[in-house]
């Protein structure tokens, strides 16, 4: 168990939104295995903490994540095993973590990196960030970051920065689906800041729910979807929180739900 002062991932928490920001600048915040270890456990400390409502990525120095330690990988090759096999576990976690994860990107983001930015909810850069799918000029492919990445870029898009492995900036970032915003780095976390407000304010349930719902396969017919989809929304009506909201919103009061600040 690492101490506080070489943990790779630091926890803070503030009114109902915990970060975890990757703290391994000496090595451009790579995806070793103790910081992916780390990673994993922070996340589900988050989940199981009902206080927590929002989970923000984030990170110190100059660069989000680098991908893959390919130092750390090198020496693993004799066993026959290498540390990106761990990012799926990592990816995953974020992916279908019940509660909203932010990404918040005030730096370069490369190879395995992309999948993290992928994985979250909502990602927001700063337009000076960059990024770049740079495993075909190692000989590698992206095949796990694809879980996450190909559900957000523009089909076109995935093809030529795939392949290319060209380097391309938040604004094109957020052209393609990448990331959600490419703010001026300046007003990176006041912009994050403000999605975070605005998640709060979601019944956790509910909140859960919608993210079910952005990822659920479609159904074989309309007919079968709407049925689906009828019987999930009156569920939820029918719900504690789906109640309290109703309530909350006929007598002009906050719900219940809202975290004290």
């Amino acid at each position: 168990m690492p101490t506080a002062d070489d943990a790779l991932v630091r926890v803070t928490t503030r009114a109902g939104v915990t970060m975890l920001t990757l703290d391994s600048p000496p090595n451009r915040n790579a995806l070793s295995t103790p910081l992916m270890t780390e990673l994993l456990r922070a996340l589900d400390a988050a989940v199981a903490d009902d206080t927590v409502r929002v989970v923000v990525l984030s990170h110190t120095g100059p660069v989000f994540c680098s991908g893959a330690d390919l130092k750390e990988t090198a020496a693993a090759y004799a066993s026959g095993t290498v540390p990106a096999g761990m990012l799926g576990d990592v990816l995953a976690a974020l992916w279908e973590c019940p509660k909203p994860v932010v990404a918040r990107v005030g730096g370069a983001a490369r190879a395995g990196g992309l999948g993290l930015v992928a994985a979250a909810d909502i990602a927001v850069c700063a337009d000076t960030a960059t990024f770049a799918f740079t495993e075909v000029r190692i000989g590698v492919v992206p095949a796990v970051i694809s879980a996450t990445v190909l559900p957000r870029l523009a089909p076109r898009a995935a093809a030529e920065l795939y392949l290319t492995g060209e380097t391309f900036d938040g604004r094109r970032a957020a052209e393609v689906g990448l990331v959600t915003a490419a703010v001026p780095a300046d007003t990176l976390d006041e912009v994050v800041g403000e999605y975070c407000a605005a998640l709060v304010r979601g019944a956790p349930r509910a909140l859960a729910g919608a993210k079910e719902l952005l990822r659920r396969r479609e159904a074989t017919t309309v007919r079968n979807e709407v049925a689906e989809l009828s019987a999930l929304s009156t569920g939820y009506f029918l719900s504690e929180e789906g109640r309290e909201g109703v309530a909350a919103f006929r007598e002009k009061r906050p719900p219940s739900w809202l975290p004290l600040t």
